[in-house]
């Protein structure tokens, strides 16, 4: 079926290509034949509005010179050939097209699939179960993942380093206390160590036990996620599910759950958990980048390509046309005043990562770094997970600030 409906719609196009090609064959003429016959018209036209006096002699003169010059140049272009040039024009057309038929044939058959058989809705739910099962287990996944550079430290505060050296040593000698463990998994993601943040989050958790809390699961579950190379595993999948049944709303760990049906060929089940999440935002969440990214592609495969995901919000109307109107100085005044602001709303009532990361920025364009390294060193210990202080990050590296 597939091979009559490509032929058919193949012979379709060809015709519709070669058609007019072919329907000029035994009409054609060369362009500089029609020149002339409308020079020529044009010439008697000037003629007759001379006698009706419409130009005046001088025109008419003018006029007649000029269309001789094109009279002169056409006829040069005419007998210089060109009559037999339309004939071969339907032959080599069509040779052309049966090339481009055959390459395109070719390339099929050595880069497609043509013996496959089509795949109804319902094998295609068999194979992404089939795929779900056949997941790697954490051990295996990680032993598959690319190695990971080891963090460099060479720009780290070497007092800083003395205190977790320390503080791994107080985890060692009351390995089961969560207060401790809370920390060094903190402070061991902020080093980049993950292998050693992972092992304390899973020690954190498992001294919890029940009382373990969403957030807490959800950190772990995004530690083993980055071990196994960004694959959610059966028992990163046990951990999210823990994180949910304590909060469902987890916005952090709905997301990994909508990874986790994309990665098991099930973008359906995906859609409506990431459209909720683009739709409840904030804007300024840390996994709306990646679900605007993939939401229109997600929708169309989910079988609603119809949807229109939520308008990013615009800036300030009024402000942007304020700072049009204004000097240099005055300008600067306002960029100024509004850092400020942004950096005292921060500090007193908090704000998303993606706020933080304006503050870094603006602060390194207006020169402060030591500003902004200060700002960089507070979000480090608002937003412990990785996930959350990745556009913190971004920033500082482009405010030229070393981590």
């Amino acid at each position: 079926m597939f091979w009559i409906f490509a032929g058919g719609l193949t012979a379709i196009v060809a015709f519709a290509i070669l058609s007019p090609v072919w329907r000029a064959r035994g009409r054609a003429e060369p362009a500089a034949a029609y020149d002339l016959r409308v020079y020529r018209d044009q010439l008697r036209e000037v003629d007759r509005d001379l006698d009706r006096g419409v130009i005046r002699a001088d025109d008419a003169d003018r006029l007649r010179a000029e269309i001789g010059r094109k009279v002169l140049d056409a006829d040069r272009r005419l007998s210089q050939g060109g009559h037999g040039t339309a004939a071969g024009r339907p032959l080599a057309a069509g040779l052309l097209m049966a090339l481009l038929i055959a390459a395109a044939a070719a390339l099929y058959l050595r880069e497609g699939v043509p013996g496959a058989p089509d795949m109804p809705l319902q094998a295609r739910v068999a194979a992404a179960d089939a795929a779900y099962r056949d997941r790697p287990t954490q051990a295996e996944a990680e032993a598959a993942a690319p190695l990971r550079p080891e963090p460099d430290l060479s720009g780290v505060d070497p007092e800083y380093l003395d205190m977790i050296k320390q503080l791994r040593a107080a985890v060692a000698r009351t390995p089961e206390d969560p207060q401790g463990l809370q920390l060094l998994a903190t402070h061991e993601m902020r080093l980049g160590n993950l292998p050693a943040a992972r092992d304390a989050q899973e020690r954190l958790v498992r001294v919890a036990g029940d009382d373990a809390t969403a957030a807490q699961l959800m950190q772990l579950a995004t530690l083993m996620i980055e071990a196994a190379g960004g694959l959610v595993t059966p028992e990163a999948e046990s951990v999210l599910a823990k994180a949910l049944a304590k909060d469902p709303d987890q916005p952090q760990a709905r997301y990994l759950q909508g990874v986790l049906l994309i990665q098991s060929g099930r973008p359906d089940r995906a859609f409506p958990i990431w459209r909720r999440l683009l739709e409840e935002g904030p804007e300024t969440a840390p996994w709306i980048p990646s679900i605007r990214a993939a939401i229109a592609d997600l929708a169309w495969l989910a079988g609603d390509a119809d949807y229109t995901p939520p308008a990013l919000p615009g800036p300030d109307a009024d402000a942007m046309a304020a700072a049009d109107d204004m000097s240099a100085e005055d300008r600067q005044q306002m960029i100024e005043g509004m850092v400020a602001g942004l950096q005292q709303r921060l500090a007193s009532e908090g704000g998303s990562p993606a706020e933080w990361a304006r503050l870094v920025d603006a602060l390194g364009v207006l020169g402060r770094t030591d500003q902004a390294r200060a700002i960089v060193e507070e979000a480090r210990a608002r937003f412990p997970e990785p996930d959350a202080f990745a556009p913190i990050q971004e920033a500082a590296r482009a405010a030229g600030l070393r981590p």
